[in-house]
Formats: structure tokens, sequence, C-alpha cells
């Protein structure tokens, strides 16, 4: 073939050729290497893509008093009136809150 006869004959005219005309080599060894340098980019396994989770970093779960602890310790820093757990509005801001299925940003 003509890519052949050009590789075995004018490889190197051919390649500057390409190289001043943006055109993409053709030759049978050039197509090799370039399927060749394709393939080593390729993933190779899954693991590159994922990361190893701390188990620190994990939230703890949910409890009743977790969450009385919490809610206390809110009242004190906040300078809260005792009375602010009852208020409706703030009820229904923990109602609001518990349905999230991620964390609740404000």
């Amino acid at each position: 073939t003509l890519r052949r006869h050009m590789a075995a004959r004018h490889k190197g005219l051919y390649r500057r050729w390409c190289k001043s005309t943006g055109f993409l080599s053709m030759i049978p060894e050039d197509a090799k290497a370039r399927r060749e340098e394709k393939d080593s980019k390729e993933q190779t396994q899954v693991d590159d893509h994922f990361q190893r989770v701390n188990p620190g970093d994990k939230p703890t779960p949910y409890s009743d008093e977790l969450f009385k602890e919490g809610a206390i310790r809110w009242l004190i820093e906040t300078d809260q009136p005792l009375a602010a757990l009852e208020y409706p509005s703030f009820q229904n801001l923990v109602n609001i809150a518990s349905r999230a299925t991620r964390s609740v940003k404000i």
C-alpha cells in the first residue's frame, strides 16, 4: 500500500510534511505507537478513583440522648431560654431537618 511505501522509502519526508501541515501520520508504526500510547493512558483498575474513608470521619449515629445533649449545649452556648425547645417554630425546624438525607446547611 501507499502507506507502507511511504514508510519504507520516504519516511523522513512524509513525517516532515505531516508535521508542517498538521496531518496525522498514517504510517503503520506511527499508528501503532499512538494506539499503544492511548492504551497505556487508559484506566487499568477502579481503585484509582476511590479514596479510603477514615473510620473516625463518619458521623455519630443518631440517638435521642445525643440529640438532647446537643440541644441543651445549644441552649447554654447561645443563651436561649429553656422554653426555646418547646417553641412550635423550633420543633418545626427540627422536623424539617430530620427529613434531610444529607447534612443540613444553614
